[in-house]
């Protein structure tokens, strides 16, 4: 079973306030992770020091935390930050594994 959570992606396209400042912009997306291929949960403090300083779009509670689920993908890695604490997002991707096993009786 797949989870969708919402993922903080960085804009490519950069604004330029002045000649030598550039202002990084981030937006919010759905991710579709498979449960199986994660490897490691821990809240993502880079992200959190960024939504304090009014760096990630308008309208999330103030009180929000961001964690980076690390997966394996191989030989290489991928890894995501999504809106949630660490712990809300470990019960989800928990619930999601438990529900996708099923005891096949033949």
């Amino acid at each position: 079973m797949f989870v969708t959570l919402t993922e903080v992606v960085e804009n490519t396209t950069r604004t330029t306030i002045n000649e030598d400042v550039a202002r990084q912009m981030f937006t919010l997306r759905e991710v579709t992770i498979n449960p199986e291929y994660v490897v490691c949960v821990r809240e993502d403090t880079r992200t959190n020091q960024l939504f304090s300083e009014g760096k990630l779009p308008e309208g999330l509670d103030p009180r929000q935390r961001f964690t980076r689920i690390y997966m394996d993908r191989g030989q290489s890695g991928i890894d995501v930050v999504v809106v949630g604490e660490p712990n809300a997002i470990e019960s989800t991707l928990d619930r999601a594994r438990s529900h996708g096993k099923e005891i096949l009786h033949g």
